[in-house]
C-alpha cells in the first residue's frame, strides 16, 4: 500500500494542533484489510512535519478485535516506556521476534531532515538469509521450523499510535502551539496475502481480498479442503528448493461415486 503521486509525495493528512497543551495531543491511524497477510519488506511511514517523539506501530491478527504491539518508537525509550532501547542488529536468531522500542527514528537531528519512520523487516530477514538476503534457503527452513516466526510478520490489521509530536529538539514553546502536530504523507506496508502455500496469487472479489486456491482447497485463506476432499494441512517450503504442496485428497465419499 502507498500514496502514490506524480512529482513526489504531494498531499498529506493531518492532525489538528496542540492547542490543548498540557493535554496529550493522540491520533491513532489504522489500517485495515480484512484479510490476513504477511510483510515481505520494511514498513515506511513518511511524516511530512518532523517525526512524532513517541509513538507505537501495533498489529491485529484478527481483524481488530484484539492488538499486540510491533515496536515501540520513542527519543527516550526509558522514560517513555520503561524499556532499554535496542535496534534489530542488538537482537538474536532467538529472539529475532522480540518486540522493541528504538531511538532511531525520533531523536531530533538538527538541521538534517528526516520524515521516515521504519519497521525493519528486512534486517529481521537479514539475521537469517544474510545482510544482502541471499541465503533465503536459511529463511525459509527457519519459517517452517521456528515457532512463531511466521506468525510475527503476519496481521490483519496495522494502527499507528501516535502519543506525542515533534518538539524539534526543545521544550514546549507554550507561546507557539501551532506548530505542534502530526502530518503523515505516506505509509508504505510492503505485504502479500497468507494463502497458506496453497496459491500463486491474491484477487479482489466483491471488494473482498481473496486468495486464488489451488490444491484443493478453498476458503479466503485456503484455509480449508474444498468440498469433496479432506485431510488439510497447510503447503510447506521444505523440502528446498520446491517445497510441498499437501493437496487435500478426495475423501472416501466423494471417490466412492
Amino acid at each position: 500500500m502507498g500514496d502514490r503521486e506524480r512529482g513526489g509525495l504531494v498531499t498529506y493528512w493531518q492532525t489538528v494542533t496542540w492547542s490543548r497543551f498540557p493535554e496529550p495531543l493522540l491520533a491513532n491511524i489504522t489500517l485495515s484489510w480484512n484479510k490476513s497477510l504477511e510483510l515481505v519488506d520494511d514498513v515506511v511511514v513518511t511524516f511530512e512535519y518532523g517525526r512524532p517523539t513517541t509513538m507505537v506501530l501495533e498489529k491485529s491478527p484478527d481483524r481488530g478485535v484484539s492488538w499486540q504491539p510491533y515496536q515501540f518508537y520513542a527519543d527516550d525509550c526509558l522514560e517513555a516506556f520503561g524499556m532499554p532501547p535496542k535496534r534489530v542488529a542488538d537482537l538474536a536468531p532467538s529472539n529475532i521476534t522480540r518486540v522493541i522500542c528504538t531511538e532511531q527514528y525520533s531523536k531530533w537531528v538538527g538541521v538534517k531532515e528526516e520524515k521516515q519512520v521504519v519497521f525493519e523487516v528486512r534486517s529481521r530477514f537479514g539475521v537469517f538469509a544474510g545482510p544482502k538476503l541471499i541465503n533465503m534457503a536459511a529463511l525459509w527452513t527457519r519459517m517452517e521450523t521456528m515457532q512463531g516466526l511466521r506468525e510475527f510478520f503476519s496481521f490483519t490489521n496495522l494502527r499507528l499510535r501516535l502519543l506525542r509530536p515533534a518538539l524539534g529538539g526543545t521544550y514546549v514553546q507554550r507561546d507557539n502551539l501551532l506548530k505542534y502536530f502530526y502530518a503523515v504523507s505516506n505509509i508504505d506496508v510492503p505485504a502479500r496475502c497468507v494463502c497458506n502455500l496453497h496459491a500463486s496469487q491474491c484477487v479482489l472479489r466483491d471488494a473482498t481480498l481473496q486468495c486464488d486456491c489451488d490444491h484443493n482447497t478453498s476458503g479466503q485463506d485456503c484455509q480449508r479442503c474444498s468440498r469433496g476432499f479432506q485431510s488439510w494441512r497447510p503447503g510447506s517450503y521444505l523440502p528446498l528448493p520446491r517445497g510441498t504442496a499437501n493437496h487435500c485428497e478426495a475423501s472416501q465419499t466423494a471417490a466412492s461415486k
